[in-house]
């Protein structure tokens, strides 16, 4: 970053608890230190918030993940924003690395919540005035906030990554026909070929492989999807391809959630990589296979473009 870049006047970073190593990260790109805050919990569990400098007039961001624990971290976001919003800043920006509750987004059932749209109006309720997220798992989340959002995209951050393999034998491929416009994207940007996996989902989290659209006999093989939950997906996706006559098989994603199975899936399964960045923290899920790129720079690239009413979609 140049030397103009640090005239970012009133701009503060707070964090809660959820990711403060990937919030350390996106002050220093930008220079600035983190807000003083403190959020801890009082003995009964409710959460006890302090900020210790003034905030008034300052255009704020929030960096918090709403990652596992989902609802501990989401209602630190809520009680930072609302503290903020008292504390009279002009500007309050929840930065959400992910998105939780994301897969709730509509009604496939009667009687369902839209819980993705119930976490948008507590945000904005709570005070904030402008979103900035990465790889919503559906788009349309966008429109359930009445406020500016921002959606930045990791595939640039991993293609950029993959782009030193041998092109002439690696092909990209969608693990599902919902993926395909994310996987089409991922290979266009690396320069390869696109297959797709058909399958069908007899319940959640349960998926069976039908067929393989496109060439993978003998390729390299590069599994894109925006998150890695349980695994099961992306590895019965892997085995599929290695039975069907892939040579190799990597895998990557933007936000590694890796709940339940998902590290053990993973150990034993073809994969040989998995390429994920920092947006959740990996805490102790260990593996040995997962490779983490930062996300931070193109964060801070945001937040300092959102700062300086600077275009946030020439990014990409």
């Amino acid at each position: 970053m140049s030397d103009t870049k640090r005239e970012i006047g009133n701009l503060k970073l707070f964090t809660g608890n959820a990711n403060p190593e990937l919030a350390q990260e996106i002050a220093d790109y930008l220079g600035v230190k983190l807000g003083a805050a403190k959020v801890k919990h009082f003995s009964d569990g409710e959460i006890s918030l302090i900020i210790d400098e003034s905030v008034r007039g300052c255009d704020a961001y929030i960096i918090q993940p709403t990652c596992s624990p989902v609802n501990d971290n989401l209602m630190e976001l809520l009680i930072m924003t609302d503290a903020l919003r008292r504390a009279s800043a002009s500007r309050i920006t929840a930065v959400l690395p992910y998105y939780g509750y994301a897969r709730q987004d509509r009604k496939s059932r009667g009687r369902e919540p839209i819980t993705a749209k119930l976490v948008a109006n507590m945000i904005t309720e709570a005070g904030a005035s402008r979103l900035l997220a990465m790889d919503l798992h559906a788009m349309q989340i966008q429109g359930f906030f009445d406020m500016p959002v921002d959606n930045l995209f990791g595939l640039p951050i991993l293609a950029e990554y993959f782009k030193h393999k041998d092109k002439d034998n690696l092909v990209v491929v969608s693990p599902d026909m919902g993926g395909v416009a994310r996987a089409r994207n991922l290979a266009e940007q690396i320069g390869v070929p696109l297959a797709i996996i058909d399958k069908r989902r007899p319940m959640p989290n349960v998926s069976e492989v039908m067929n393989i659209i496109g060439d993978i006999e003998g390729k390299e093989v590069i599994l894109v999807d925006d998150m890695i939950d349980t695994a099961g997906t992306i590895t019965h996706g892997a085995q599929a391809l290695i039975d069907r006559g892939a040579k190799c098989v990597d895998a990557c994603c933007t936000h590694p959630v890796l709940s339940g199975p998902a590290i053990e899936r993973i150990e034993n399964s073809p994969i040989q990589e998995l390429v994920t960045t920092n947006t959740i923290p990996l805490g102790d899920k260990k593996c040995d296979k997962i490779k983490v790129l930062s996300v931070a720079p193109i964060i801070g690239e945001a937040i300092y473009r959102i700062h300086t009413e600077s275009s946030v979609s020439e990014l990409f």
